[in-house]
């Protein structure tokens, strides 16, 4: 299989693992706050990952804590909206980077597309407003969600910078994922002191519900050692245009997951939605990359 190939099955699990991340936070966060929530989250990852900051190169640790600090603003804000709306909102808000990130790339870096992506975007845009169709106003939840999505949309932004910057020698995806880990776990640790209660909160953690637990240690082994993981490595092969597509996908997931675990329902439009973004996705593979894309040795 191409390289490319083989970077869109990583992407495209990532997507799932990712769908099913929302309904595990809202169920957590009736217990936790958003900070709570990512310490939890992201102490157990570097626990997981601490052994390979032993023989990082710096490198590796540089880009690898830059695009921590950017993933802790991306889910820190997500998480707060998420807080004030329904996971399957959360999810679809999210999605919208399938559109910030060609608007960024062309607006900061001067990128250029052709027809058939900017298509395969819109119809993305397209099966995310149908899915959104049959929810409630636009809500405070949402504004949060969308600032997290810019911030995220940078995030595979620099990842796509990061690979081109560093083809001659790539950085070690493992290594990165502990990097970001390390950011994630000092930031909110710093964040929670200076909210004045400590870390008092912890002696609470043992009342959580055996399904929080379990939710816990799905975010911070599956959903941020592997995904961490697995999205550098992906993205060292599929540009970010393409990556955003299919990132795309997470509200199909998130809404089959809430579904199926939070017994939150889409209708014909959500459905015919969902429709339309398997179809941006099939459809983004046929189409050139952007003309500024520098592509990365096999």
């Amino acid at each position: 299989m191409k390289p490319e190939r083989l970077g869109l099955v990583a992407l495209l699990v990532v997507t799932v693992v990712w769908g099913t991340t929302f309904p595990a936070m809202k169920l957590l966060s009736a217990h936790l706050d958003a900070l709570q929530i990512i310490w939890l989250r992201f102490v157990i990852a570097l626990v997981v990952l601490a052994p390979l900051w032993w023989g990082m190169r710096r490198d590796e640790r540089l880009w690898g804590c830059g695009l921590g600090v950017l993933l802790f603003l991306a889910f820190w804000l997500q998480i707060e909206g998420l807080a004030r709306t329904s996971s399957n909102r959360n999810a679809f808000v999210t999605g919208l980077n399938v559109l910030v990130v060609p608007l960024l790339a062309m607006a900061a870096l001067g990128r250029r597309y052709g027809w058939p992506l900017w298509a395969a975007c819109a119809m993305a845009c397209a099966g995310m407003a149908l899915m959104f169709h049959e929810n409630e106003p636009w809500n405070l939840g949402d504004t949060l969600t969308l600032a997290s999505t810019v911030f995220y949309a940078v995030y595979i932004l620099a990842l796509e910078e990061c690979a081109r910057r560093t083809a001659a020698r790539p950085l070690r995806a493992t290594r990165m994922a502990a990097a970001q880990a390390g950011v994630m776990a000092l930031a909110s640790t710093l964040l929670l002191a200076g909210q004045g209660g400590g870390m008092g909160w912890l002696s609470s953690t043992a009342d959580l519900p055996v399904a929080a637990w379990v939710a816990l240690l799905h975010l911070g082994l599956l959903a941020s050692v592997v995904v961490v993981t697995l999205q550098a490595w992906g993205q060292q092969r599929v540009d970010a245009m393409r990556s955003a597509i299919v990132f795309g996908l997470e509200p199909v997931f998130a809404a089959l997951t809430a579904w199926g675990l939070l017994g939150e329902r889409l209708g014909w439009a959500g459905v015919a939605g969902a429709a339309l973004i398997v179809a941006a996705l099939v459809f983004s593979q046929w189409a050139p990359a952007a003309t500024a894309k520098v592509r990365l040795p096999a």
